[in-house]
């Protein structure tokens, strides 16, 4: 199915009244700033811990003392980064002081999984050639991503972003009772994002335009839609009345749910 207004970006989320929400990914500066923070931090706990390990290993053999500096570069440079950024949830220290915030390409929470890899190939590409790869490679990228962010399948969005969704669709006055007792299904996420993007154009479309892509909507919604809507109905005032009873239904399911939540933890408290 393609039409006009079912288009997302890859950087879009999808709520469930299908309303599309942009994730920005971090700008090239914001990226380096963070990573510089974390490079610095990181090297503090590295000398810190091989002054430790050292110390301890004065009397000891030359193999234990490579040992150990490799059990240091492990938990620094590979343990350290993917356990922080696993357990504040895609966080650093230098993306907590830049508002950044680590997520799946689908802009789901990581995990430990991705967070490793994505440490296991920084190293390479951040301390062994001094960031250079992942710098051309943010720069060519249009998520900024880095390789460390191609092999794990994420990459760094801006956290401190504030959403606005559009008004909600209100239901028109002479459609209200037959929604009432129509049957309206949930749409299918990209048919209803597409509702939402036309209604939310009508102001912009030419007439002809208007009637085209109202009229294919229509016929696409009419397929979880019954009875149909009176005759003569203008293809805008269906599609604004079948997403403002759906988003009535929903919101009417959800209230009845914590209803039966809160009924239910008072009878166990009881």
């Amino acid at each position: 199915m393609t039409h006009e207004f079912a288009t997302l970006t890859t950087d879009d989320l999808v709520t469930g009244e299908a309303v599309a929400l942009d994730l920005p990914p971090a700008s090239i500066g914001s990226r380096i700033v963070s990573g510089l923070i974390d490079v610095v931090v990181t090297m503090i706990l590295f000398v810190a811990a091989i002054f430790v390990f050292v110390v301890a290993a004065l009397q000891a053999d030359y193999a234990l003392i490579w040992a150990s500096f490799i059990a240091t570069m492990i938990v620094v440079f590979l343990v350290y980064p993917a356990t922080m950024e696993t357990l504040t949830r895609g966080k650093s220290l230098g993306k907590l002081a830049c508002g950044l915030r680590t997520v799946r390409d689908d802009a789901g929470p990581i995990t430990f999984q991705h967070a490793f890899v994505r440490a296991l190939v920084g190293f390479v590409e951040i301390y062994l050639f001094e960031g250079v790869p992942a710098f051309f490679s943010a720069l060519i990228s249009s998520r900024g991503k880095r390789l460390g962010d191609y092999a794990a399948g994420t990459y760094v969005v801006r956290d401190r972003v504030r959403l606005r969704l559009a008004p909600p669709t209100l239901m028109p006055p002479p459609l209200a009772a037959w929604a009432r007792s129509a049957d309206i299904a949930s749409l299918p996420t990209g048919l209803a994002l597409a509702v939402r993007q036309f209604l939310g154009r009508l102001p912009t479309l030419d007439p002809a335009s208007r009637v085209s892509i109202g009229g294919r909507l229509a016929d696409q919604v009419s397929r979880y839609v019954a009875p149909p809507p009176p005759p003569g109905t203008p293809p805008e005032a269906y599609l604004a009345a079948v997403v403002a009873s759906r988003r009535e239904r929903d919101q009417a399911r959800l209230y009845r749910e914590a209803e039966l939540r809160r009924r239910l933890v008072r009878g166990r408290s009881a």
